[in-house]
């Protein structure tokens, strides 16, 4: 069975000068529809390198990279774009929400992009901020909701296009435990009970912990892998 990302021989490296500075080296990787899978090791070690490779925004050096049974390399520009806008969802530490915008705008914004009816955009976005909790906090602006709150948006934003993958960097790195706990609590909920496949990066074991299996990365390479 085809997995959702597969990562074959992957390497990556910038150029620094005259000099080549490698960043991920011979990568294998497989993650499995309705995974949870945390990325763990340094800084350094090469994860957000990793998950901005899964999610388009930039190129690997060489190997083979591919979702859902396309090599993403092998999109232009403007197709990548589009598959981006459809197939990934993205969970930021410091949440990325347009400050002057309502929660509900800020869910909207993915979906202004489709050719779809005002209507059945407010159908979707209503949906997202229900499914997070937030269905009576949709027209409050970020700087009138808690962090836990604004991850929340974040969340439903990242599901209002209904990914293939949601992609979380350092979630709950700016929030305290308590609002840390009720997000990654939702996550769990939203990757057993709805199914979707998660990866995130996270320097935190207690969030590593709610994943399904954890990966570890030292100096760019996969050094060994626990459930």
């Amino acid at each position: 069975m085809t997995a959702l990302v597969e990562i074959s021989s992957l390497r990556k490296s910038y150029w620094r000068g005259q000099s080549e500075v490698p960043v991920l080296a011979d990568l294998d990787l497989r993650v499995e529809r309705g995974e949870f899978v945390a990325l763990m090791g340094p800084s350094g070690s090469g994860k957000s390198t990793l998950l901005n490779l899964i999610a388009g925004l930039d190129q690997p050096t060489e190997g083979s990279l591919r979702i859902a049974g396309h090599e993403i390399g092998s999109l232009s520009d403007r197709a990548l774009d589009r598959w981006r806008n459809r197939s990934i969802g993205f969970v930021f530490q410091f949440y990325n929400l347009v400050p002057v915008l309502s929660a509900f705008e800020n869910v909207e914004v993915p979906l202004l992009l489709w050719p779809i009816s005002r209507e059945e955009r407010t159908g979707r976005v209503t949906a997202a901020l229900r499914v997070v909790g937030l269905a009576d906090r949709m027209e409050h602006r970020p700087g009138e909701l808690s962090g836990g709150e604004q991850q929340r948006v974040a969340i439903a934003r990242a599901l209002v296009t209904d990914p293939l993958l949601v992609l979380a960097d350092e979630p709950t790195g700016d929030l305290d435990e308590r609002n840390a706990d009720e997000v990654l609590a939702l996550m769990r909920l939203l990757n057993r009970a709805g199914g979707k496949t998660f990866v995130m990066v996270t320097h935190d074991p207690r969030a590593a912990a709610q994943a399904g299996r954890i990966v570890r990365l030292e100096k760019g390479r996969l050094v060994d892998e626990a459930a």
